[in-house]
C-alpha cells in the first residue's frame, strides 16, 4: 500500500459501493464513540454487528500453548465492557455464508491475520473466521480490505441473522436430495441488514441440509432449519424443504419443531421474513436469558406460532428478491478446474493411504472427490492459508468451504491428482488424516480468548487429540466413528450437546482451591442432522477427562452386541451402569499429593488461588454445604434415570426437588433452620441470595439461572412430555451448577 494513500483509496476500484458505504458509517461511529457522542451501550451494540467483540487475554498463552509474550498483549483481567475495549486487541468474526471461499479471499484472510492479528486463523463451528487481538482502530481498514474480495462482517455477532450455514459437501455429495448451496447463499443475502431482522431480543441462526440422514447442516439445532425435499404433483417434480424453527443449543437445547412438511422453494424467504417479523414483535427483549426463538415458541406454542407466522405472511407487501434467485439456480454453479481422472495406481507417498481413507470423498460426480483439509483446534497460520489458496488454484479452482467441524474442504479434486495433493499439503504441514473421527475433536476457544470461558477446552481437545492420534491404524473401527465435542462452558459453542462424548468446563472448590472440571454430557447425536441432545450426567476433574474418554470407549468396544451404535448401547446398559464406571474419576487429591489436578491443560499455573478458608467455624460450614450439594447432583442424576425409563412426571418432580435443595443449600449459609416448606425455601432464596446480589455477583452465572428456579415455582404443567422433562432436567443441571459457582464466591458463614 503506497504510504500516501488509504487502503480505502487504494482498492477503491475494488470495493463495492454498499459494502463501502457500510465500513465507512462505522468508521464514523468509531470516531464519535471516542468523542462520548455515542452511548456506551450503543455503540456495543454497533460493533457487535459488525463482527467485534472484546476478548480474554489473561492466560498469556495461544490455543497451542505458544507464547504471546512477543506480541506485547497486556496482561490481567478481562475486557469487562463497551467503555474498555480501547484498552487491549480484540475479536474480529467474519462471516462466511455457506463456508464459501475462494483463493483469492484466503489470501486476504491470511494477510489480515499477519498484519492485524497473531497470524492465526480460525475456523469457528459456524463456517465463520475469527481473528483474534486486533485492536478495534484497525477494524475499518480491515473491513475494507474485505470487501474488496466480496466480504463482509455485517451481523456477524449481535442481536441480528447469524452466518447462514450449510452442508459443505452441497451440490457434490452422493445422497442428497438437492444442492441447497444457492438457496442458503439467497436466504444470506436477503436477511442481511433486512428492516424486518433488525429488532430481535437476541441471535438468529438458520442452516440448510441437503438430506435427513447425515449431520450436514444441522437442521434440528436452529432457529430455521431447512432440509432438502422433493414431491411430484401432477406428474412433476417440485423442490421444497422440511421446515423446523425453534431448535438451539445454548445452555438449555431445545429441538427444532416441525412448521411445515413441505415449504415450497418460492415460499422459503417469505415465510423466513414473516418469522422474523413475528420473532421481532412478540420476542422477549428485557430478558437475554429468555430471548431466543425457542423460548417464544415453547411460550406461544408451535400451532399458535404457525398461526401468527401464517397470519403475517398474508400481510406482507410482496417483494420480487422472494423468487428472483430460482429463475437461475445454476448461476453460481462450481466448475471443475480439471477434467476428471482416475488414479490408475500411481504410486503415493508413506501416509497417503491413511489419509485418503479418512480425508477424502468420493462425489457423486465420477472422478472427482472432496478433500478434508484438517485443522487441529480449527487454526491455521497466515503462512498456510497463503499456501492453501495457491494449492486451490493448482488443483480446485475457488472451490473451497470451511465446515462446522472446523475444517476446509477442497472440492472438485480430480482423483489423479491425489497423491499429487497431498504431498502438497504435506509441505505445510496440513496432511494430517483423521477428518470425521473421534480424533477430529471440536472445540470452542474457551478460557483462551472467550470471556465466558470456565475451563480450557481448547487445552483439553489439544490433549485429546494427540493421545487418540496416536492410537491411529490400531484404533477400533466403531469408536472411530465417535464424535467429540467440547466447550468451555456450559453455553454450547463446542456443541457438546450433540457430541457421542460431550463436554463443557466447570469448576469446583477443593480444600480451598478452586480445581477445573467438565461435565460428562452422553447422548447426543451427531448424525440426522443432530438428531438427539446429551444431559450432563456427571463432573470430572479436567485432568482425568482423557481416561473417562478412553473407559467409556473400551466399554463400547467389549460391551456392544453386533452393529449397536454408541446411542443404543448407552440407552441399554443405562446411566447408572455408566455413572458408576466413571465414579472413581471424580476424585481429586489434595494439592500437596498432586498439584497437576490444580492446573488446567496448557497452564502451568494454579487454576485460582480462592479463598483457603477462615477459621476451624468456615471448616465445619464447607463440608456441609458441598455435601448438601453433591447431594442435589445425585437427585439429578436420579432425574435422569427415571426419565430414560419413560417416568416423564417423576422425573421433572425429582430434578423441581434438586433444584429447591441446592437453593436450599445456599440460604443454610445464612439461615441454618430455613423450613423444609419448597415454598419458603424459594423466598428466602430469593431474599437471602438473589436480591443481595450473591448469585449476580458471579461472572458466569450472572443470576440468569435463578430464574429457572422460579419460573418451575410459578408454572402449571398441565401434560408432562419428554422434552419438557428433558429440558427441565437440564435447567436444574445448571442451576446447580450456579449454586456450586455462587458458594465458591460466598465469605460467609452459617449464623
Amino acid at each position: 500500500m503506497s504510504e500516501s494513500k488509504t487502503w480505502k483509496e487504494v482498492l477503491a476500484d475494488r470495493i463495492p459501493d454498499e459494502m463501502g458505504r457500510e465500513v465507512d458509517i462505522f468508521a464514523t461511529q468509531i470516531e464519535l464513540r471516542k468523542q462520548g457522542k455515542i452511548e456506551d451501550t450503543v455503540f456495543a451494540e454497533t460493533r457487535l454487528r459488525r463482527g467485534v467483540y472484546g476478548q480474554r487475554y489473561d492466560n498469556g498463552k495461544r490455543f497451542d500453548g505458544s507464547s504471546t509474550q512477543a506480541l506485547d498483549f497486556p496482561s490481567g483481567d478481562l475486557v469487562k465492557g463497551p467503555d474498555t475495549v480501547w484498552d487491549a486487541p480484540g475479536m474480529q468474526r467474519i462471516k462466511i455464508p455457506f463456508g464459501g471461499l475462494t483463493a483469492d479471499q484466503l489470501d486476504v484472510l491470511g494477510d489480515l491475520a499477519e498484519e492485524y492479528s497473531d497470524c492465526i486463523l480460525h475456523i469457528t463451528t459456524r463456517q465463520d473466521v475469527q481473528l483474534h487481538y486486533v485492536h478495534i482502530d484497525d477494524t475499518p481498514d480491515l473491513m475494507y480490505r474485505l470487501a474488496s474480495v466480496g466480504i463482509t462482517t455485517r451481523e456477524a455477532c449481535g442481536n441480528t441473522v447469524r452466518n447462514v450455514t450449510a452442508c459443505p459437501l452441497s451440490g457434490v455429495c452422493r445422497t442428497e436430495t438437492f444442492d441447497v448451496t444457492p438457496y442458503a447463499r439467497a436466504c444470506s443475502k436477503f436477511l442481511l441488514g433486512h428492516q424486518d431482522a433488525q429488532d430481535f431480543g437476541r441471535k438468529f441462526k438458520i442452516a440448510f441440509s441437503g438430506c435427513e440422514h447425515e449431520a450436514c447442516g444441522l437442521a434440528s439445532m436452529h432457529d430455521i432449519g431447512a432440509i432438502a425435499v422433493t414431491r411430484t404433483v401432477d406428474g412433476r417434480e417440485e423442490r421444497g424443504f422440511r421446515f423446523f424453527v425453534g431448535g438451539g443449543l445454548g445452555a438449555v437445547p431445545h429441538q427444532a419443531k416441525l412448521l411445515e412438511e413441505f415449504l415450497p422453494e418460492e415460499e422459503l424467504l417469505p415465510v423466513s421474513q414473516a418469522i422474523s417479523r413475528v420473532f421481532a414483535r412478540l420476542g422477549e427483549k428485557r430478558n437475554r436469558a429468555r430471548a431466543r426463538l425457542k423460548f417464544l415458541i415453547a411460550k406461544l406454542g408451535l400451532e399458535e406460532f404457525k398461526r401468527l407466522v401464517d397470519e403475517e405472511r398474508k400481510v406482507m407487501p410482496d417483494d420480487p428478491e422472494w423468487t428472483a434467485f430460482l429463475s437461475d439456480l445454476h448461476a453460481y454453479d462450481e466448475k471443475p478446474l480439471k477434467i476428471a481422472q482416475p488414479m490408475n495406481g500411481a504410486a503415493a507417498a508413506d501416509g497417503f493411504e491413511e489419509w485418503a481413507r479418512t480425508n477424502v470423498y468420493r462425489q457423486r460426480q465420477d472422478g472427482y472427490a472432496v478433500v478434508t483439509v484438517t485443522l487441529p483446534l480449527g487454526d491455521l497460520t497466515s503462512n498456510q492459508t497463503r499456501a492453501l489458496a495457491d494449492i486451490s488454484r493448482r488443483f480446485v479452482n475457488d472451490t473451497i468451504r470451511a465446515t462446522v467441524e472446523q475444517n476446509i474442504v477442497l472440492r472438485w479434486v480430480s482423483e489423479a491428482d491425489l497423491p499429487e495433493l497431498y504431498n502438497a499439503l504435506a509441505e505445510i504441514g496440513l496432511n494430517g488424516p483423521g477428518a470425521g473421527t473421534i480424533a477430529d475433536v471440536t472445540a470452542c476457544p474457551g478460557t483462551d480468548t472467550c470471556k465466558l470461558g470456565i475451563a480450557s477446552s481448547r487445552g483439553l481437545a489439544a490433549e485429546m487429540r494427540s493421545r487418540l492420534a496416536e492410537k491411529g491404524l490400531d484404533m477400533d473401527a466403531a469408536v472411530e466413528g465417535l464424535r467429540i465435542k467440547i466447550s468451555g462452558c456450559f453455553n454450547s459453542c463446542g456443541q457438546h450437546h450433540v457430541a457421542d462424548l460431550g463436554f463443557y468446563g466447570i469448576s469446583r472448590k477443593v480444600g480451598g482451591y478452586t480445581v477445573p472440571h467438565f461435565q460428562v454430557v452422553l447422548g447426543g447425536q451427531w448424525t440426522g442432522n443432530a438428531a438427539s441432545f446429551g444431559l450432563a450426567m456427571g463432573a470430572v476433574p479436567s485432568k482425568r477427562i482423557p481416561d473417562v474418554v478412553a473407559r467409556i470407549s473400551e466399554s463400547y468396544i467389549q460391551g456392544r452386541s453386533g452393529d449397536e451404535s454408541f446411542q443404543e448401547y448407552i440407552r441399554r446398559i443405562g446411566k447408572v451402569k455408566v455413572k458408576r464406571m466413571l465414579d472413581d474419576l471424580t476424585d481429586v487429591p489434595p494439592y500437596e499429593i498432586d498439584s497437576s489436578y490444580y492446573m488446567d491443560w496448557g497452564d502451568s499455573r494454579v487454576f485460582t488461588t480462592g479463598d483457603m478458608g477462615k477459621g476451624e467455624c468456615a471448616g465445619e460450614v464447607v463440608p456441609l454445604v458441598q455435601f448438601e450439594l453433591s447431594g442435589c447432583e445425585r437427585e439429578a442424576f436420579d432425574a435422569q434415570v427415571l426419565l430414560e425409563n419413560g417416568q416423564y412426571e417423576t422425573a421433572y418432580k425429582q430434578a423441581y426437588s434438586a433444584m429447591v435443595h441446592a437453593a436450599k443449600a445456599l440460604v443454610k449459609t445464612q439461615f441454618l433452620d430455613v423450613p423444609e416448606d419448597p415454598d419458603t425455601i424459594v423466598s428466602e432464596f430469593r431474599t437471602r441470595i438473589v436480591d443481595t446480589g450473591l448469585l449476580h455477583d458471579n461472572p458466569v452465572t450472572r443470576g440468569k439461572f435463578a430464574n429457572y428456579l422460579f419460573h418451575a415455582q410459578r408454572r402449571n404443567v398441565e401434560s408432562y412430555s419428554e422434552d419438557l422433562a428433558h429440558r427441565f432436567i437440564e435447567e436444574t443441571q445448571l442451576f446447580i451448577e450456579a449454586a456450586y459457582a455462587c458458594y465458591g464466591r460466598m465469605n460467609v458463614v452459617s449464623n
